[in-house]
């Protein structure tokens, strides 16, 4: 047994038993295997020299890495048969040869729809998945436009019975028309498909409670949704219903969520996504840090502004100085608020600079995430 040993981690071990008493970790050696070493001749990992702390635990950075990527499941190869049986917990009768006809047919259809790269028909299934989520998003967007609106014709019992009182209380956005009907059959098209596309991704889903509780799905479900309580509306609520129709505007401001679903046909998007919940921690205090910041400088700038006689100034309260404080310490400055007076300007520069170093200083470790998880991911 002790010639199975890895010679250099023995002599390191002897060395640290017998003479020095000090246990370093070589850099030449993989993590795992040293901690079994370790293991085997009854040796504690927290043992390891204060110097090869940081080179030591990387190895177990990776390795949480590596978990982390095989759950996100962003694999470019193509799953074997007998990984999608047991995916789908039919690992039993697969390997006895008798999975029945809905087992064989039900991992074919889950890999057409969440499994792009298994297949040409994936590919292509996929690609038109971000066609119609792009067009989508498109048309919600364009709709707005005033050039591609129509403006809606008024009944002749409207044209008697509007007094100028009516007229002056009609919202903006009436006045403004109604979108052109091509909007409607379009969003018809690709809302037909985010219905089938759901359908059938629910009916096969290896895991009905995880599909259910995915954000992206639950996004999906209430932004189709919203489309048939769209013409459901149109079709039975009188379209002058202000308060009915404005709720249901509300709602359809989900639709721009469904840009989300585009994570489930790229990887480097569903990295970023999780790189941003693996730097949770230091996003978490760099909001502390931003919220005491702007509830001080606010604060500073009010007084400032009042120590010296200023008869132009824009600092009336505590909370309207939080937004200027807001947009100073991000680095925006839209310009609409500026102190006058030169304690002010003080306040206004160590603002600006407070702001500059507080979200400068997460941005290493985020960045650092995301070369880890992508360089990983490209070596996989």
């Amino acid at each position: 047994m002790l010639m199975e040993k890895d010679l250099n981690i023995t002599r390191l071990i002897i060395f640290f038993r017998g003479r020095t008493g000090k246990l370093h970790y070589p850099t030449n050696v993989c993590g795992p295997l040293f901690e079994e070493e370790l293991e085997f001749w009854g040796l504690d990992s927290n043992q390891v020299e204060p110097c090869c702390w940081s080179t030591y635990s990387i190895h177990r950075d990776t390795q949480n890495t590596l978990a982390i990527l095989d759950k996100l499941d962003i694999d470019s190869e193509k799953p074997s048969e007998e990984e999608i049986a047991r995916l789908f917990g039919y690992e039993e009768a697969y390997l006895s040869g008798e999975l029945g006809i809905w087992q064989r047919i039900k991992p074919k259809i889950w890999a057409l729809f969440d499994e792009p790269s298994s297949s040409p028909t994936a590919k292509v299934i996929s690609a038109i998945s971000v066609f119609f989520i792009c067009v989508s998003v498109l048309c919600f967007c364009l709709k707005t436009h005033p050039d591609l609106r129509v403006s809606e014709p008024l009944l002749e019992e409207d044209d008697v019975n509007n007094s100028t009182a009516d007229l002056e209380t009609r919202p903006a956005w009436l006045d403004n028309g109604q979108p052109h009907v091509a909007f409607f059959y379009i969003e018809l098209i690709c809302n037909v498909w985010f219905t089938i596309e759901l359908l059938v991704r629910s009916v096969v889903a290896p895991n009905i409670i995880e599909f259910i509780k995915s954000p992206v799905n639950i996004i999906d479900f209430i932004a189709t949704l919203s489309f048939y309580m769209d013409v459901v509306v149109e079709l039975t609520v009188v379209k002058r219903n202000i308060d009915k129709a404005d709720i249901l505007e509300f709602i359809s401001i989900i639709k721009i969520l469904r840009l989300f679903k585009l994570t489930r046909h790229s990887p480097g998007l569903k990295i970023l996504v999780h790189t941003f919940k693996a730097s949770a921690k230091e996003l978490t205090l760099l909001v502390f840090f931003l919220v005491l910041g702007i509830v001080i400088f606010a604060s500073l700038v009010y007084y400032a502004e009042k120590s010296q006689d200023n008869p132009d100034n824009q600092f009336k309260s505590i909370p309207l100085g939080l937004w200027w404080a807001i947009v100073t310490m991000t680095t925006v400055g839209y310009g609409d608020m500026a102190p006058k007076t030169y304690l002010g300007m003080f306040v206004g520069a160590l603002c600006a600079l407070a702001g500059v170093l507080t979200i400068a200083l997460p941005v290493p470790v985020i960045v650092s995430n995301f070369s880890m998880f992508y360089s990983h991911t490209q070596v996989r």
